[in-house]
């Protein structure tokens, strides 16, 4: 069964009067464990796509269905909690916590999970020991160069072990070096942590990281094809 389910999916935005169409008739099937690229140019509904689903927002017609489950039927409280549980999430600014350590920030997916003491401590350590980090637990991320946020961001997304990891342009914040380093680690994470990767860029060298690659412009997918010489 697939993992993610996108079936006949319209997302249109009031711009007060106006109807502006963000995506249409989108169909898309991901299966488990794959590592999936959306890619495109500004405004070509990779953004969106990924929102609706991340159960961020909602479609205005179609169907969204993330792991068995009609996302368009969950109230906000089990939304919040089907993230939570099954997802994690890496943003182009980071959106790390800036009062909370990098210990700190990698930890909260697990607090909210009510996970025991003993095993978010063990959890925290491995992941931050994995991304290169494990002797930067007590820094403040604003004191972290570029790359280094990301990676407490990668350890933050997959710490409470989703199913799914949702990231929007990881790399357009960093260098071009960086940026292969990061998504370099995320192909690894991938690969051993068996959790499926779907993220969107604009840039076709970060693209080359997947395995697939879906082609977006004007709201619609305009290729979707499978790539056999990846850069990982």
């Amino acid at each position: 069964m697939s993992l993610i389910s996108i079936r006949d999916v319209q997302k249109h935005y009031r711009l007060g009067r106006a109807d502006a169409p963000a995506l249409a008739d989108v169909n898309l099937e991901v299966e488990p464990g794959e590592r999936v690229c959306l890619m495109g140019p500004s405004g070509s509904g990779k953004s969106t796509l990924l929102n609706l689903i991340g159960c961020i927002d909602t479609p205005t017609a179609g169907m969204v269905i993330v792991d068995g489950e009609d996302t368009a039927g969950l109230g906000d409280a089990r939304l919040s909690e089907f993230r939570n549980r099954r997802m994690g999430f890496i943003f182009q600014s980071f959106n790390l916590i800036p009062v909370l350590s990098v210990y700190e920030n990698v930890e909260y997916p697990l607090l909210l999970q009510r996970v025991a003491a003993r095993e978010r401590r063990a959890r925290v350590h491995e992941l931050l020991d994995r991304v290169g980090l494990a002797d930067y637990a007590r820094r403040n991320p604003e004191n972290l160069s570029g790359g280094q946020r990301q990676r407490v961001s990668i350890a933050r997304a997959l710490v409470a072990r989703p199913r799914l990891v949702i990231a929007d342009e990881p790399t357009a914040s960093l260098d071009h070096a960086t940026g292969a380093s990061v998504m370099q680690l995320m192909v690894e994470m991938n690969e051993t942590e068996g959790a499926t990767l779907i993220f969107s860029t604009h840039d076709a060298a970060v693209a080359r990281h997947a395995r697939r690659v879906v082609t977006m412009q004007d709201g619609r997918i305009s290729q979707d094809r499978v790539i056999t010489g990846s850069a990982a």
